[in-house]
């Protein structure tokens, strides 16, 4: 199975403009979007080899990047006026 990075323009690519003005207008959200691709390339990192991790921590690391996705998502379906 190939990996893959999840950014999150491929994520939620329907809100595409929504990403870009929520992360140049609001501090919070910026702050959440950063830490979310920050985790995803540390996730992407050690499951291609180039860093290492026990099984557990890397779980915790997903766990935390679907935690985000899912405050992100919400931020988004709001700015949205869904």
């Amino acid at each position: 199975m190939p990996l893959e990075h999840h950014p999150l323009s491929r994520e939620f690519p329907e809100y595409r403009q929504q990403l870009q003005d929520l992360h140049a207008g609001d501090a919070q959200f910026a702050r959440l979007a950063d830490e979310y691709e920050t985790l995803d390339r540390r996730i992407y990192e050690v499951e291609d080899g180039r860093a290492s991790l026990d099984d557990l921590a890397l779980q915790a690391l997903k766990t935390e990047r679907v935690t985000l996705k899912d405050q992100i998502a919400e931020r988004l379906r709001k700015a949205d006026g869904a």
